[in-house]
């Protein structure tokens, strides 16, 4: 077995679960029509839509764990079975509830397959080339970002039936387990078998769960909140100290990076976390310019977004070349540089932004390639720099860390971006009153409307440009993060037996 089958195999199950994480996005309405869902109660989907990252972000450390502990073939061997599954259930779903349930599955499974890769990729290449190697990995993952909306607008269009997508799982994941079988090392790792902290894995993914489902309002025309939602979200910050209570004092941490210097992790971590946030940023509020002032449909907005998508993929791997020959510190910080410029010439595009233009290139896709770029810098070293700070028998749990951490920015910039953006445009139109036709003549009557339809859409024009903003003070914090980056001769300071428990600086 070479360690280019092994990547290769890894590539293909990150690249099958990225692309299922976004195919939602553009069968969404074909979903809501055949479950019935009235178009004007669009909120009823939002479960499906966030179940999958909830369960890839509360099972990722603790899968990304046991692949310490078991090694990285069975694990991804019984994650693909179990995504096999959660497919079926998703394909047969015949309601709202069964399909979140097998996107929750589907997610759960799908949440170990990034980081198990990453860890196998640090498992068996060399310190100095294994940022080229994350930066194909983190590639994979970013192009199920660009495929994964096209694939599922292809499959809708040649079958006609957007269950086809998750049928096709079954026969692709068996495809996937028998290149796993072949091409990756099986066995278990050949060091000291390390713990399993299923309890702290319980209490996160309760912790999430509870923030998620207090903050999901079926009835958003009545409060911000549902009624049980301040509870909810309660529990689930009173179920988040449990666990980091429960981190502190017990032997075996689900996040255990005992030894690591503390201060260059949580500057990873936070960039990791900052380029999530900006990420779903950019996925939200662009199509919804290209819906609400360019009067685009759910097609074009999406395809509004493929410069953005595909620099991704090319900045992961820019970025770990970048990384592989000067170390981390100056591509990540640079890539965040980078995407803060992107997002101000984003916040400054004009009325006028369909025609505009720098020479013969388009100024939106200009904007939203250059921000991609950044974006796609970080990946690689971000992933590299938290491996080197950590000794090989926690390659896992540290590339599952990086992962959540970005997830975790996700999740809170779509209630970030749903709750500033809510408030903003009705702060915004509150003194806005629609002219009334049977009080006016014709003319005056096309004059007003012409002036409030006008002032909505400056409204609307501002909100976006704060939010656009605030993501790019988040990048310009992120490259600050970044400068406190370990450098190349940094090297884990406990090994993998070491009693040390709590982190040094």
């Amino acid at each position: 077995m070479s360690r280019r089958a092994a990547l290769g195999a890894g590539g293909g199950v990150v690249l099958l679960a990225a692309l299922d994480a976004y195919v939602i996005t553009s069968i969404l309405i074909a979903v809501v029509r055949d479950l019935d869902v009235p178009v004007d109660r669009l909120e009823r989907i939002t479960p499906v839509l966030t179940g999958f990252l909830l369960g890839y972000v509360a099972a990722m450390p603790l899968l990304g764990q046991l692949s310490d502990r078991f090694g990285r073939r069975p694990l991804l061997q019984v994650c693909l079975a179990v995504f096999a599954a959660g497919s079926v259930v998703t394909a047969w779903a015949d309601g709202v509830p069964l399909l979140t349930a097998g996107r929750v599955v589907q997610g759960a499974a799908g949440g170990a397959l990034l980081p198990v890769t990453m860890a196998l990729a640090g498992d068996l290449w060399e310190e100095r080339r294994r940022p080229l190697v994350l930066g194909a990995v983190g590639a994979a993952q970013e192009l199920g970002i660009v495929l994964g909306p096209l694939y599922g607008l292809a499959v809708v269009w040649l079958v006609g039936d957007w269950r086809w997508i998750f049928w096709a799982n079954v026969p692709l994941t068996a495809a996937a387990m028998v290149a796993v079988q072949l091409a990756v090392p099986g066995g278990r790792p050949e060091r000291e078998r390390q713990g399993v902290d299923v309890v702290g894995g319980l209490l996160l993914a309760l912790g999430l769960g509870l923030l998620v489902g207090g903050l999901y309002n079926p009835e958003p025309e009545e409060s911000v909140l549902p009624p049980w939602g301040a509870v909810a979200v309660a529990a689930g910050v009173v179920a988040l100290v449990a666990f980091v209570a429960w981190e502190v004092r017990t032997r075996t941490r689900l996040l255990d990076l005992a030894g690591t210097r503390r201060r260059p992790l949580l500057a990873t971590l936070g960039v990791s976390f900052l380029s999530g946030a900006a990420l779903m940023a950019t996925l939200v509020d662009v199509v919804l310019v290209a819906q609400t002032l360019l009067n685009k449909d759910s097609v074009d907005a999406t395809l509004m977004l493929m410069w953005f998508l595909v620099a991704l993929p090319v900045g992961a791997v820019l970025g770990g070349v970048w990384a592989w020959r000067s170390g981390e510190r100056l591509p990540t910080t640079a890539g965040m540089a980078v995407a803060a410029a992107g997002y101000l010439l984003i916040a400054a595009w004009p009325r006028d932004l369909a025609g505009a233009s720098y020479g013969p290139f388009p100024r939106m896709d200009v904007d939203l390639a250059v921000t991609g770029l950044g974006l796609g810098l970080v990946i690689a070293p971000v992933s590299s720099a938290v491996l080197r700070l950590v000794p090989a028998a926690r390659h896992g749990v540290a590339s599952a860390a990086v992962v959540v951490a970005r997830m975790m920015g996700m999740l809170l910039g779509i209630a970030a971006l749903s709750g500033w953006g809510f408030y903003r445009f009705h702060a915004l139109t509150a003194d806005l009153k629609p002219p009334l036709p049977f009080l006016m003549e014709k003319e005056e009557f096309a004059r007003a409307a012409a002036r409030y339809r006008a002032a909505v859409q400056d409204a609307l024009r501002t909100e976006y440009q704060e939010i656009f903003w605030i993501t790019a003070g988040l990048c310009v914090l992120g490259a600050l993060l970044a400068l406190f980056l370990s450098g190349r001769d940094n090297a884990p300071e406990t090994s993998a037996s070491s009693p040390g428990h709590l982190l040094t600086r």
